[in-house]
């Protein structure tokens, strides 16, 4: 589409958008470019943008005004990161096509990324929210519109190119597709002119994909910006790690949809009165909180966060058990964790990195010796290990993941322990450890055999594949749940210190 108007109205609008206070203030930009009040358009009874998302457009100024400031005193500029959480129908999508046309408008040659959870979410509704906005707007001229792709008009980006000097080949708005099996297929480029990268619906994004667009926001530049935003329905993944990571760097909003002006309240009041104000239904498609407990998430969160809370009880007559999983992979950590009775809190972890076999093997023995625990469970891939101490004298619980569990309700050993542990969280305690929290609460469930009647937790494995870390700490505590061990204080207990055993003593204690 060629220019509407003369050269001069084309100046003019130029101007307009590129001045200080609409260039670099997001709320006067979407007051600016959009036909609000105006009779005739879809806008006529609308007078501009509601209140939250004046507010986060606000923040984005104010972060920019804040990075200005740091450039022209020498300092790096910071990157803008937001997560929102809300509930169903206060505007989200509206948000994004507003910043995705601003990205366009004013960051002349930047790259804009958007992509949202499924395939239909991303083109029939999040890159057509954005292609509705920019049509409403005064300078839609400016760019061509496909189904995942807004681009420069040939005319305007041939301006661009020849006045500015900018090339033109990296300045779109695009709707990308990802893969959980081929994650790097979606790194995206590096713009030093500006990059913007726009999740929808984010809650059904994987991990993997949070992680590798990690990388395109590498260069030190003033635009750089992360926008993702859910209804909050997983309680694992990217999108929950925004909010439940004790060192985050997003802007966090949860949004009661309650609150948000235009919403049909009573309808909302009905569905509140119907499920309950703390169900999970509410706190996902309202109040914009996490659930409770995911579909198939085989540990709930409330349920870790009351053990991490719970107070001590000492219970000096209960075995004390150490669980130790080890490290397998290069970033994973070889646990050692210990639990007396209803007490996993007392004594704190032990943890290594990229520490090899004798190292882990000499470095427990220690332990064993300082703590004397009445049972040592260990990870049965750990073979070098287990040789080494058993070589040293030690009695070692040897514990195979893949074995059959004693009851057919668990398809194998590590799932029977995961539901002993679940059982066991009701009255223990544990630490605040944010690794052990998420290593609890990440693990789903899925039916297991031919007719579908046993438990089977994700497994190490899958959880890697899915961009998790390992479960290292939540393995090392479950071992402790490995097998049933007597108590100190009855009559006919015995007390077996692990030690150095007698030369006539074979191993098979826990087989």
């Amino acid at each position: 589409m060629p220019p509407k108007g003369t050269p001069q109205d084309e100046e003019a609008l130029v101007r307009l958008l590129h001045r200080p206070d609409v260039k670099d203030n997001l709320v006067n930009f979407v007051r600016a470019v959009y036909p609000w009040g105006q009779a005739g358009t879809v806008l006529e009874r609308s007078d501009g943008p509601k209140a939250w998302q004046r507010d986060d457009l606000d923040a984005v100024s104010d972060h920019i005004l804040e990075n200005r400031q740091r450039m022209a005193q020498g300092q790096t500029p910071r990157m803008w990161k937001s997560a929102t959480a809300a509930g169903r129908g206060p505007g989200k999508s509206a948000k994004v096509a507003w910043v995705a046309h601003w990205m366009a408008t004013t960051r002349l040659g930047s790259t804009t990324i958007v992509t949202a959870n499924t395939e239909m979410q991303l083109k029939s509704r999040t890159f057509a929210e954005i292609s509705k906005w920019m049509n409403l707007s005064l300078n839609s001229h400016w760019f061509d519109a496909s189904v995942l792709a807004i681009r420069p008009a040939p005319w305007f980006a041939k301006l661009v190119k020849d006045q500015l000097a900018i090339d033109t080949g990296y300045y779109y708005v695009q709707g990308q597709l990802w893969s959980e099996e081929n994650p790097d297929a979606f790194a995206g480029v590096h713009n030093p002119l500006g990059v913007c990268l726009l999740f929808d619906e984010a809650s059904g994004i994987p991990t993997k994909i949070f992680t590798v667009s990690t990388y395109f926001f590498t260069e030190p530049t003033l635009d750089r910006y992360w926008f993702v935003q859910s209804n909050p329905r997983r309680n694992s993944g990217g999108f929950y790690d925004c909010f439940h990571d004790p060192d985050t760097d997003w802007r966090l909003r949860h949004l009661d949809v309650r609150t948000v002006e235009g919403m049909d309240q009573a309808l909302l009041d009905k569905e509140v009165a119907k499920h309950g104000v703390d169900s999970d239904v509410v706190r996902m498609e309202v109040l914009g909180e996490f659930p409770k407990q995911g579909n198939a998430q085989f540990i709930g969160n409330d349920l870790v966060r009351a053990a991490q809370e719970r107070e001590v009880q000492e219970d000096p007559g209960a075995p004390l058990l150490l669980g130790v999983d080890i490290a397998r992979y290069g970033d994973d950590e070889s646990v050692f964790r210990f639990r007396r009775g209803r007490d996993a809190r007392s004594i704190p972890p032990i943890r290594h990195k990229n520490r090899d076999n004798m190292f882990i093997a000499n470095e427990l023995a220690k332990v064993i010796d300082r703590f004397r625990p009445d049972a040592v469970f260990i990870d049965g891939s750990a073979t070098g290990v287990i040789d080494r101490l058993r070589e040293m004298g030690y009695r070692i619980g040897e514990v195979l993941f893949g074995a059959a569990s004693s009851t057919p309700e668990w398809a194998y050993k590590r799932t029977e322990m995961y539901a002993d542990l679940r059982d066991w969280l009701a009255g223990g305690a544990i630490d605040r450890d944010p690794r052990l929290f998420g290593d609890l609460t990440a693990p789903e469930y899925r039916p297991y055999g031919k007719a579908g009647d046993a438990i089977i937790l994700q497994t190490k494995e899958e959880l890697r594949s899915l961009g998790y870390r390992s479960p290292d700490d939540g393995d090392a505590l479950a071992l402790t749940f490995a097998r049933k061990v007597s108590r100190l204080d009855t009559a006919t207990s015995q007390r077996r210190a692990v030690q150095r055993v007698a030369q006539d003593v074979e191993y098979p204690l826990f087989s």
